[in-house]
Order: C-alpha cells, then structure tokens, then sequence
C-alpha cells in the first residue's frame, strides 16, 4: 500500500513554472571533465527546454565519493559557461541532500515498499545476479536497503525520441539497491528523488540510461511522484562501437575554444550546420541555434562520425 501523504520537501512547491511548464536538467556526475557525449545531451537538453519556452537546470550528482575527481564539479561548471550553457538556477549538489533521500528511503520502508538485504553479489550468482529473494546467510552488520519489485509484467513508457520502452523490471533487474551497504545513495532513488523536488518535467538524457527509466517509474509510483516525460539522445561512439568516455579517444573538450565542439554537437544532433557558419562566437551560435533548431531532426541512433575522435565524449549524466 502506497503512503497517502507524502511529505512535501519531496515535491517543489513550484513543479511548473507555467500553466504549460517545462523545467529540464542536466546532471553530470564529477568523475572527470566534461567530454563530448556529456556536452551533447547538456547542449540538446538546453535547446529543448529553451524551445519549449521553459527553465534548464544543472545538478552535479556526486554521490559517489570513491570515482570522484576532486576539482571536477568546479571544472564541469566552468565548462559549460564557457559554452554559454548557464542554468536558470543556481546548481545544486547531491551531497547536500542526504536527509532528501533518508526521507524517502523512511516512506519507502514504512509503507512496505523497501527491505534491508544482506545479499552479496557472489550470494546472488546463481540468480544471474538479480534479486527476487534474500539468500544470505549471514547478515551484515550494515545492510544495503532494496526496492521490492513485484512480479507485475511489463512497465513500459513512451520515449520523445526512442519510442515505446518496455521492461519487465522484477525478471530483468529484480529488487534493485537504493542505498548501498557501503553507506551511499544508489543512483536510482537519489535521481528520482531530485526530479521532483526540482519540478523537473522533462529530462532529456543520454541513451545508456533508458533502461534505467523503468526502475525509476517504479519509484516514482511507490513514492507517489509524478513520471517526467523523457527523450533519451543517442550516445557518441568511437569507430569500434564503444562509448566514447571508455575509449582512449575521449578527449575532453576545450572551454578556451569552445565553438568547434559546439558545432559538432550541432551536427550530431541532426541539425543543419549552414545557419551557424557565421557565429564567431558561443553566445551568437546558441542564439542560432534556438532559432533554427528542429526536434524532428533529432537522431535516434548515431554513427560514428570522425570528427568526434579528435573532440571526446563521456558519461552523458
């Protein structure tokens, strides 16, 4: 049974910044400077809540202390002004918001919807590695806590770029961490948890996370938040077919001259290039490029392109 009151630090008291409202995001995680996949879902996440009128958002989500980079954060952040991409307000980091995530994960519990688990990842080879019972014999002075994902088929949503998404998340996944026995947030309650506090209504993010979309669905109805609409941009990939922040050519792009990355975001995004050709600088092409974007232009899918070797490319959040 779901808990009948949320409490409202969980929900932003302005969720819509209009009757109509849109508020988009980007969340890069501080593991190093931004490269070119992380650039193109920050410039395609801006264009799209630019273009609909709405608000961009930045959140730094660095609840992963040991694959930080210290300094990252700050250099990420002066990327992206370097690139003319400014947030709407002032960034927020998620090591700030712990008793958020407390607050949920305490609902969750109370209502039935999470358990503590012991369950080790060797303890849970024989089920392939999904959770869909405790096995552990043994438990663990600080267990990791769980969602319990009931055998209810298919959950499914429509993708802005990707189409219809289905997953049945209890024989794929299983119950999946929300915190972990180490003592930190797991990715999948912090984010859900940040889109409605923020009153995210869109979030427009790399391709590598849509299969994590339906876990977060599952959250969101648990906890009683509204689902965001998504559109999941496609990855930049190198000529072997791997993701760009795994290969050796992701290099990070250059805030001292930010115009030819720019303009390869443009052209990865399925944008005609003509219109830029005469910005000379990174505020002139943003403004272009608003007034030429085309959603329906937007790749599902990516080849690779040359050029984005000599440009890099990273974790998309």
């Amino acid at each position: 049974m779901h808990d009948p009151a949320p409490p409202t630090p969980l929900l932003s008291s302005t969720r819509l910044p209009n009757a109509h409202g849109y508020r988009g995001r980007f969340a890069p995680s501080p593991t190093g400077p931004l490269h070119m996949g992380s650039l193109l879902a920050a410039l395609g996440s801006w264009l799209l809540a630019r273009q609909a009128g709405g608000e961009w958002l930045v959140r730094i989500e660095d609840l992963d202390p040991p694959r930080e980079v210290p300094g990252a954060s700050d250099l990420q952040l002066a990327t992206l002004a370097a690139f003319g991409l400014e947030p709407d307000q002032p960034p927020v980091r998620q090591s700030d918001r712990h008793a958020l995530y407390r607050d949920a994960l305490d609902r969750l519990l109370a209502a039935g919807h999470a358990f503590p688990c012991s369950c080790t990842r060797s303890d849970l080879t024989t089920q392939g590695g999904i959770h869909r019972q405790c096995v552990a014999t043994v438990p663990r002075p600080h267990p990791a806590f769980r969602l319990r994902v009931h055998d209810a088929g298919l959950t499914s949503f429509e993708d802005g770029l990707q189409g219809e998404v289905r997953q049945d998340v209890a024989s794929e996944v299983g119950d999946f961490v929300l915190l972990r026995a180490d003592g930190y947030w797991a990715y999948q309650l912090a984010v859900v948890v940040d889109d409605a506090a923020q009153g995210i209504t869109d979030v427009v993010r790399g391709a590598d996370l849509l299969d994590s979309t339906p876990r977060q669905i599952l959250l969101q109805r648990a906890l009683d938040l509204p689902t965001p609409r998504y559109l999941h941009l496609p990855l930049v990939l190198d000529a072997d077919g791997r993701k760009l922040s795994k290969s050796s050519a992701a290099l990070p792009v250059d805030p001292a001259d930010p115009l030819p990355a720019l303009r390869l975001c443009w052209a990865l995004l399925g944008q005609d290039q003509a219109p830029l050709r005469g910005a000379n600088s990174p505020d002139a092409l943003l403004r272009c490029a608003l007034a030429h974007f085309d959603g329906s232009r937007l790749p599902a899918r990516l080849h690779f392109h040359e050029a984005a070797t000599t440009t890099g490319s990273t974790d998309p959040e």
